[in-house]
């Protein structure tokens, strides 16, 4: 089996303009670890001009553990902000994917997944579903399964993975050789790097493949990444 794939990409912190030609999906910071009022809006418009359906990219606004409530109600306040650049550019939210440290504790943890899938819900309507991506087997699943919500699996191709098979999350992303990359991509796209998590469980049909725009040479790898994933598509006949 082939999975159908994207590219996506973390934006609001080097090259967008760059980068927002590059990939299928683009994740806005709006607030949190980064992002404002000027940021957000060149984003959404780049993402317009070139047809990439725009996703909000949510962080922990303190540094403290947030209870479930306190959580949603952070991720809103980001969330609806980039939401209003949205509605002014004619655009809808197409996906809500967290940042960082938080993004990692929300695998591991049911209830702070479920608390950040129910705000893709809040920002959903009868005529159009916000998704939820994340990894795959994880707690990520579990809640958008449980809460009825579109999950989209994630892979990286600039972070590695421990021999099993969990996400190694740095504050600093090292740079990567395009040998490393093509030689990830091309297993994922053969679903021979998904055998873990479908292991535990996790069906896979599409995956999502991320590249971080803060990690050196970010616009190459990422058009490195575009042609392999449009290569495997077509091939595909997606």
């Amino acid at each position: 089996m082939v999975l159908k794939a994207t590219v996506n990409c973390d934006l609001g912190e080097a090259d967008d303009e760059a980068l927002m030609k590059t990939i299928h999906l683009a994740n806005i910071a709006c607030g949190g670890h980064a992002g404002d009022f000027a940021t957000m809006n060149k984003s959404v418009r780049w993402a317009k001009e070139h047809g990439v359906l725009v996703g909000a990219h949510p962080s922990l606004l303190i540094a403290r553990a947030l209870v479930d409530d306190e959580l949603v109600a952070c991720f809103v306040s980001q969330v609806g902000s980039l939401c209003g650049f949205l509605r002014m550019h004619g655009l809808q939210l197409n996906h809500i994917k967290p940042h960082g440290a938080i993004y990692g504790q929300m695998a591991r943890s049911d209830d702070l997944a479920r608390a950040a899938v129910m705000v893709c819900k809040i920002f959903s309507d009868s005529d159009h579903q916000v998704a939820f991506v994340g990894l795959a087997g994880t707690a990520h699943q579990r809640a958008a399964e449980e809460l009825g919500i579109r999950f989209i699996p994630e892979w990286f191709a600039d972070l590695e993975y421990s021999p099993s098979g969990q996400l190694l999350i740095t504050q600093v992303h090292a740079s990567v050789t395009h040998d490393n990359i093509r030689a990830r991509v091309i297993a994922i796209l053969s679903t021979r790097v998904l055998t873990l998590m479908e292991s535990s469980g996790a069906n896979i049909r599409e995956v999502t493949i991320c590249c971080h725009s803060d990690t050196p040479g970010a616009v190459g790898n990422a058009q490195l990444v575009k042609s392999l994933v449009d290569e495997s598509n077509r091939v595909a006949g997606f």
